[in-house]
């Protein structure tokens, strides 16, 4: 019997139904763990948690921890068992892999290699480069694009969209030999939206891939790797309610079966001797070694509950929520949200911020220790894009000075959160 016969034919662990909110279509947009979650304010009382962290880790949905622990009876090691508890979680490992497959639109022959996150499985593409492969990057990724290739030509954050698509046309003519552009789909510190079609036809115009970061899109919006005519795409469990530590790359096979094993270890070969028989096929070639199963099964399940959600309702209340939340701040004195390409160019959840006369740092202690709001302070692993935001060449970190304060919000998010951020934000500058 195959493992995904015996998949299929055991029920699901019986787990607690979780709770729902209705959307208008009559679907479910599933609960997360902690929305009842209460946290201490100055003076002692205890308010309920308003999470406005979402673009650092996204909290748990409901229905993954039921996967979780419906999987957590049979947990054991993948690929080389032949007791039933082994064959049943490679048959929910391997299935968790063509779900994530289908969740981004892959094509049917791509890779998908689960990794650590999206840091992880963008420096698992740099290892499998072709020698010689320049990269061309923006300097207004995440370091996690910014950092990984031994040779890149880094472009100054665009003035508008188009001029990201000339910049990197200019660049990418410019260069012999192998070359790979790498962008992002959505700013994980404006929540600016990228012209990544626009790119990934330039891209290949030149005889150029394309490796799209869409950690912080594929929790707001749907993506299309094939109708995109992507070559790679990454991104992280933590930031799509799965926080297991998992993560995934997945895009074309040739480089990926060709590259240097990114671990070297058991499950990686095909035989060991006075030489070593690495496998062809990309996904054992990296992932040598015990994978992280459960992160596996929880980013498919996250997967499908967004997928059963349907995109529709999930992007209609959450551009209610963050419109709200940006008309809150632009009414208020001395606050000034960050943005590359102006206050109408569309984006996800996402809002970063400055307020005269306080530090981030401040401002994000203020927000926690009396109201209860959870925020991010810092340069958000971005700090070339940050300094170029607040026009300055160079500054500290640690103390919060030349850094901002983001707010992001997902499924969870209230109105009431957004309403009591912006209510302490009019108290902290009128003070």
């Amino acid at each position: 019997m195959s493992t995904l016969t015996i998949f299929n034919s055991v029920p699901a662990q019986a787990v607690e139904a979780p709770a729902a909110t209705s959307a208008p279509s009559g679907r479910l947009i599933p609960a997360v763990l902690g929305a009842d979650l209460e946290v201490p304010v100055k003076g002692g009382r205890l308010v309920s948690y308003a999470n406005l962290d979402y673009a650092a880790s996204a909290p748990c949905l409901e229905p993954v921890s039921a996967a979780v622990a419906a999987a957590l009876p049979a947990y054991s090691s993948v690929h080389r068992g032949a007791g039933y508890a082994s064959q049943l979680t490679t048959a929910r490992y391997e299935q968790s892999r063509h779900t994530v497959r289908a969740f981004v639109g892959a094509r049917p022959d791509d890779a998908v290699i689960f990794t650590r996150n999206t840091t992880d499985a963008t420096n698992l593409l740099a290892r499998c480069l072709p020698e010689g492969t320049t990269v061309v990057v923006f300097d207004s990724e995440h370091h996690a694009s910014l950092l990984p290739w031994e040779r890149s030509v880094r472009l100054a954050p665009p003035a508008f969209p188009g001029e990201a698509v000339r910049a990197a046309d200019e660049a990418l003519a410019g260069i012999e030999g192998p070359k790979l552009l790498v962008v992002t789909a959505a700013s994980n510190v404006t929540g600016e939206l990228w012209p990544i079609a626009a790119l990934a036809h330039i891209a290949h115009r030149h005889g150029a891939r394309i490796l799209v970061d869409a950690a912080q899109l594929v929790p707001h919006r749907r993506l299309n790797l094939t109708a995109l005519d992507l070559d790679y795409v990454a991104f992280s469990g933590h930031k799509l309610y799965a926080p297991f530590g998992a993560g995934v790359l997945i895009g074309r096979r040739d480089w990926l079966a060709e590259g240097e094993p990114y671990l070297k270890g058991g499950g990686a070969v095909r035989s060991v001797g006075e030489t070593t028989e690495w496998h062809d096929d990309p996904e054992p070639r990296h992932e040598a070694g015990t994978p992280n199963v459960l992160g596996a099964i929880a980013l498919a399940a996250a997967c499908d509950a967004l997928t059963a959600t349907g995109w529709t309702e999930l992007v209609c209340e959450e551009e209610r929520l963050i419109a709200r939340l940006r008309a809150g701040l632009a009414s208020i004195e001395g606050v000034h949200e960050l943005s590359l390409w102006g206050e109408d160019h569309p984006r996800v959840g996402i809002v970063s911020f400055v307020v005269d006369g306080y530090s981030a740092r401040e401002v994000a202690e203020a927000l926690s220790g009396e109201y209860g709001i959870g925020v991010r302070d810092g340069k958000f692993c971005a700090h070339p894009f940050v300094r170029h935001l607040l026009g300055t060449a160079d500054g500290g970190c640690e103390d919060g000075t030349a850094s901002a304060v983001r707010a992001s919000i997902g499924i969870g998010s209230t109105q009431e959160h957004v309403d009591r951020l912006i209510e302490a934000l009019r108290d902290l500058v009128g003070r």
